[in-house]
């Protein structure tokens, strides 16, 4: 592993936290980290480089410190690096017990830390969770899984009043689980009517009352208590497999959900699981074998997406869901926070369902709702009305995203599957200004300091400053 120290200017005086995936509260945003370059790396405004082993986890920021997580083989690491010089100061690793199925995209270190300010908390899909303390000491560990996720249980845990937060969406017994910080222990366990899901939560502070989880599934978004796990209120019409995170801002929730075969005028009426079985069920088994079914009401897609306890036939669960999904719409919701009970109707403010993206989150940047889909697709909405306030290709970078956009001074900055970090100017009528080129791939979201920005691409940490 080799650093690269590229300029003797230290900072030593450090803004705010980036204690988890998208930073504070999964904003994407810092307010007070002054001014960022347009134009940098891999050669300019480079404060430091340091070689890193292979993940797509994001960088997590504490103190002086650095966190995030890589894979070297079946051993999982975690990492804490100098936040001014970029020098490793700790590497622990977990020798994984099982490798989970996930698809080509996903990694078993994709998942990104959180830390509570003392300590630095992991969750790998092969293992489970693992806490060390902010020297690398280990504290605890918690075995999870295995899983049955169609593409790999990828969310990030979150941190919430002295419990890890993670959701673990599976095709057969979902669940979201809170830990104890301190010891490892179970707090509770609520099980989640979902199939599989790739999206982080966030914590909801209202006026009054315990925190909340904000956890995206499948059909459906739902507040849980912070405290003991059980539902608060929830939101009806997401799609599939949500993959983006939400975010808050102004005590709205902005979400943002994509799957194929899910876009407005793809919607297909299928019959209820009864109906189905009385024509289609040949050998009165009381399931649905595939040759069983007629060619209308068959799958688009494999038929193991859909068969979801494997066994290689649709029970009555399977079905419902699979007739869920043919009739399910993508949208980015912008929703009212608060309630109890289903508040679909009362607190969904608008729904905006054109150009949206699949995996990053939206950025709600000073009333404006910045989105990027695959293509280089970016889209502004005004944040109040779901307004279009401007939508164009950013020619120069026309491919696929799955890192989540980030605002600072001004500027939005995007980056693409193949390391072109692109930069506009904030603003509903949103410009280009720079278009820079890490000539390496990037799946992890950048993480924003006073004057610094890290970039993690395939094989390097970047810190990016004038």
């Amino acid at each position: 592993m080799r650093i690269y120290l590229l300029s003797s200017i230290a900072l030593t005086v450090f803004a705010a936290d980036w204690p988890q995936f998208r930073g504070l509260n999964g904003s994407g945003l810092c307010p007070a980290c002054g001014e960022f370059p347009a134009t940098f790396g891999p050669a300019k405004n480079v404060v430091w480089k340091t070689d890193l082993p292979v993940g797509k986890s994001s960088p997590v920021l504490v103190g002086d410190r650095i966190l995030l997580t890589a894979a070297e083989g079946d051993n999982l690491v975690t990492m804490s690096l100098n936040r001014t010089t970029g020098k490793v100061e700790w590497k622990r690793s977990i020798a994984a017990p099982k490798r989970e199925a996930q698809h080509p995209l996903n990694h078993r270190a994709a998942p990104t830390p959180v830390s509570d300010g003392k300590n630095v908390y992991a969750f790998f899909a092969d293992f489970g969770l693992v806490a060390y303390d902010l020297a690398g000491k280990e504290l605890w560990r918690l075995p999870l899984g295995p899983f049955n996720s169609q593409h790999g249980v990828v969310g990030s845990p979150v941190y919430a009043d002295g419990r890890v937060v993670l959701v673990c969406d599976q095709d057969t017994d979902a669940f979201i689980i809170g830990v104890d910080a301190a010891t490892g222990k179970v707090a509770w366990k609520s099980p989640r009517n979902v199939i599989n899901g790739y999206s982080t939560p966030l914590v909801y502070r209202p006026a009054r009352g315990p925190a909340q989880i904000i956890a995206p599934g499948s059909y459906q978004l739902t507040a849980y208590s912070a405290v003991d796990g059980e539902q608060v209120w929830f939101v009806r019409g997401l799609t599939c497999q949500p993959k983006s995170a939400p975010t808050i801002a102004d005590n709205i929730v902005y979400f943002s959900g994509w799957t194929t075969g899910n876009d407005a005028g793809q919607q297909v009426d299928l019959p209820p699981f009864d109906e189905v079985i009385a024509k289609a069920d040949a050998n009165r088994d009381g399931k649905l074998a595939q040759p069983e079914l007629p060619q209308p009401w068959q799958p688009t897609g494999s038929w193991r997406a859909i068969d979801l306890d494997r066994d290689g036939f649709l029970n009555e669960r399977e079905w419902t869901f699979f007739r869920t999904r043919r009739a399910s719409r993508n949208g980015l919701f912008a929703i009212k926070m608060g309630g109890t009970g289903d508040v679909t109707d009362s607190n969904v403010l608008w729904r905006f369902e054109k150009s949206l993206p699949d995996v990053p989150s939206p950025l709600v940047y000073n009333d404006v709702v910045y989105l990027i889909r695959n293509g280089g697709i970016a889209t502004a909405l005004d944040a109040k009305s779901g307004r279009v306030l401007k939508q164009a290709r950013l020619t120069g970078a026309l491919e696929d995203y799955y890192a989540s956009p980030i605002g600072v001074d001004g500027k939005v900055y995007m980056a693409s599957e193949h390391g072109k970090v692109v930069v506009l100017r904030a603003g509903g009528d949103w410009e280009i200004l720079a278009i820079n080129d890490f000539d390496s791939d990037i799946y992890a979201t950048p993480a924003l300091d006073h004057g610094r920005m890290y970039v993690r691409t395939q094989n390097a940490l970047y810190a990016i400053g004038k």
